[in-house]
């Protein structure tokens, strides 16, 4: 422009183009050019388009045609670019490239584009709260695992919280709210869910949720709401703290001894990101919340217990199914009808009395393979003890008592599995085993009473550690006692009138 500025200052002046020309080093035409223009207003760029493609030529209202029909099917059903392109190559010939189809199907949908579509911004007042979940890997005692990510935000403050578990059950949900609710001491008036939480759905304006999480609202008191189908827009902030938590909480892979200890430090670092401002109202994430916390309800006074009690009717060999997973109450709780507490990560197995019968870590997912404790099966063992080489309590024992049963006669086998299972009853199954093994290792016989005696003190942490005692401490008493006399070469004792005994020298 300060060239253009120069061109037209000394044209005003009276200057010839041609002395303009040659005092600005330009060529005539740049300054016929600029000194002629009559408007330097600001004008909108207009577009550079590209020239169609002269082989989609007549094909055009075959793509407008499919395009169109696509207004009355299922949005995730539609053409894309890439299905006009394939569709064409197969029933019309068309020999272009995929560009030409590209830019035709753009400009027809801009061209097309109802005014209606788009994006709106909501405003959230204090107290609401939205919900989702996201995954992530961590590794949990060890072990790499793929988690859910239970994700709740505060919109208003923009305050976020996240807790790990192993599915998005009713069970996982209610569990975590309730850990955010009495980490912050409040419970949000409303909830905001999708469709995919596992506590409810919303079908167009029928709404169904979980029974469980319907005990769960009526005892905070609140109320929940489900976004449209396919409008994750409409809880965008948790959306977008999603994608945000999961590379600022799980960047690199956290490391827990359990989940219960993972969680807790995720609450932690959860309030050190309340310390940033928000990104638009230039205030302290913190201070914000307060607001939130402020417009929320009170806790009750007893927190809400998460687990979702069922009827089940055992089989013939004790087992019940959860979720597509067998787990064994025991073979004497056959063709009985048990209740099962489901929580977000164990199992409880109740019988007809309500009284508790055994406790499994819960697995999600459909398993081929039975959930089950060793000594459960040791009773009936006892009983049937030629069923041993085919029992699954057999791979979970190991040497040398797994060797010492194989070996044994069924009389022998059945003296020691029924000694296993009144110990395990009395210490547990981990100290009946290795007071076994120990007894094994000397060379004692395991199946006697010195198991229980043994289990109990390993129970109790009085049986001192095996180790190597060294006798030569001895010696010294047995090196310094008199050698026997000789008689051979001092003759036998005499004994005087006095008593004493004398010996030759």
């Amino acid at each position: 422009m300060t060239v253009v500025e120069n061109i037209r200052r000394l044209d005003a002046q009276g200057v010839p183009r041609r002395e303009i020309a040659r005092r600005l080093g330009v060529s005539r035409d740049s300054v016929a050019k600029y000194s002629g223009v009559e408007d330097f207003s600001p004008s909108a760029p207009a577009p550079a388009t590209r020239p169609g493609s002269v082989v989609l030529a007549g094909l055009e209202s075959v793509v407008e045609g499919w395009l169109a029909d696509d207004e009355r099917r299922p949005r995730k059903q539609r053409h894309t670019a890439q299905r006009v392109f394939d569709r064409l190559v197969a029933e019309h010939d068309y020999a272009g490239s995929y560009s030409p189809v590209q830019r035709f199907v753009k400009a027809y949908r801009a061209e097309h584009r109802s005014r209606a579509e788009g994006y709106l911004e909501l405003a959230w007042p204090p107290g609401q709260a939205q919900v989702d979940f996201g995954q992530a890997e961590a590794i949990i005692a060890g072990v790499r695992a793929v988690l859910h990510l239970l994700i709740v935000t505060f919109p208003f403050s923009n305050t976020r919280f996240v807790q790990t578990y192993r599915g998005e059950t009713a069970e996982c949900v209610t569990h975590g709210l309730r850990r955010i609710f009495e980490h912050v001491g409040a419970a949000p008036r409303v909830l905001v869910f999708d469709n995919a939480t596992g506590v409810g759905r919303r079908t167009g304006e029928k709404i169904i949720e979980s029974r469980l999480f319907a005990a769960f609202k009526a005892h905070y008191r609140l109320t929940a709401r489900y976004c449209n189908p396919n409008s994750g827009n409409e809880k965008g902030n948790v959306e977008n703290a999603v994608g945000f938590l999961r590379r600022n909480l799980m960047v690199p892979e956290p490391e827990a001894a359990s989940l219960a200890a993972l969680n807790l430090m995720l609450l932690d670092r959860c309030d050190r990101l309340a310390a940033r401002e928000h990104w638009r109202k230039d205030t302290p994430v913190g201070e914000l919340f307060a607001e939130d916390v402020a417009a929320g309800l009170a806790l009750p006074g007893i927190g809400f217990d998460p687990v979702r009690y069922e009827s089940r009717r055992a089989d013939k060999t004790g087992k019940v199914l959860i979720d597509g997973t067998a787990y064994l109450a025991g073979p004497g709780y056959h063709d009985r009808h048990l209740t099962v507490g489901i929580r977000h990560d164990v199992i409880e197995i109740l019988d007809e009395h309500a009284h508790p019968v055994i406790v499994f870590d819960r697995i999600y997912g459909a398993s081929d393979q039975t959930v089950f404790a060793p000594a459960q099966l040791l009773q009936a063992l006892a009983v049937k003890p030629g069923a041993w080489s085919h029992s699954p309590a057999r791979e979970v024992i190991a040497d040398p008592v797994r060797d010492w049963l194989d070996h044994a006669t069924n009389p022998d086998r059945a003296r020691l599995l029924n000694w296993l299972d009144q110990t395990a009853t009395a210490t547990s199954f981990t100290d009946a085993i290795a007071a076994a093994t120990r007894l094994i290792a000397t060379g004692d016989d395991p199946a006697g009473d010195g198991l229980g005696m043994l289990a109990r003190r390993l129970h109790e942490g009085t049986e001192p550690a095996p180790m190597a005692v060294d006798l030569r401490v001895y010696d010294q008493f047995t090196s310094t006692l008199p050698s026997e006399p000789d008689t051979a070469k001092t003759g036998p004792p005499r004994t005087d009138a006095s008593g004493v005994t004398e010996v030759a020298a």
